[in-house]
């Protein structure tokens, strides 16, 4: 079953309501970490905030999801991976075909630091797109108090510690955050999606001796232990 956006809670007025694209807002005092679209979630009032917790005890929601659950949103992870490479391929050159390793590394133009990008690049956004679509509809109902999309970090300069942030500078951007109930500094597990183009990359898309894997991964040790960090690939599904 297709699932839309929305929680229990949210109907009450009682918490954030951001959806996956969003950055997620703790449902307790000290709501102040900035949303993706540049929204400031304030600090409840006291009232508010002890009405949320009553209603949230009464609901017996839990802070992170268990193993059963979250075997169920790395499932869905995979199947949408999946479901953005066939369709971006197919709308892009037809049914059943793929892009050959001479389209994958045309140059199709530069971004913004005169980088320049090529058509696998170009591909892999798409079906980023694609994916993250797929994920909101299906988990956006469930699991949208435990799900960040695309949450922003970034050393806090006081403390050093990673954050929220909207600052570029130095952040980690993370695809998919698995999170405490509405704190998305509280990690769980995190995912970024890969979508190999060429024949050699689809065929080994975590790289020679698991270096891609590596350099994908490694980045997000100041988020959270290595375990708890994974890629997702339409070849190889779930890879630690």
């Amino acid at each position: 079953m297709r699932r839309g956006l929305g929680v229990g809670l949210l109907g009450l007025g009682l918490g954030c309501a951001p959806g996956l694209q969003s950055q997620s807002c703790v449902l307790s005092p000290g709501c102040l970490a900035p949303a993706a679209g540049g929204e400031v979630w304030l600090t409840p009032a006291p009232a508010v905030v002890r009405a949320a917790q009553a209603v949230r005890g009464l609901l017996t929601l839990k802070d992170f999801l268990d193993e059963v659950e979250v075997a169920r949103v790395e499932a869905v992870l995979v199947a949408c991976a999946r479901e953005a490479d066939f369709q971006v391929n197919a709308r892009e050159y037809g049914p059943g075909k793929a892009p050959d390793d001479r389209e994958c590394m045309r140059k199709v133009g530069q971004d913004g630091r005169g980088v320049a990008q090529t058509r696998a690049m170009e591909l892999g956004t798409m079906k980023h797109a694609v994916a993250f679509a797929c994920v909101e509809r299906e988990l956006g109902r469930e699991f949208s108090a435990h799900l960040s999309r695309e949450p922003r970090y970034g050393p806090e300069a006081s403390s050093g510690a990673y954050v929220l942030t909207e600052d570029a500078l130095y952040s980690l951007v993370p695809d998919i955050v698995l999170h405490l109930f509405r704190d998305a500094t509280r990690i769980q597990f995190l995912y970024d999606f890969l979508f190999p183009c060429t024949a050699r990359s689809k065929s080994d898309p975590l790289g020679e001796a698991r270096q891609v894997l590596s350099k994908k991964l490694d980045k997000y040790g100041p988020l959270t232990p290595r375990q708890r960090r994974a890629l997702v690939t339409p070849q190889l599904g779930i890879s630690r």
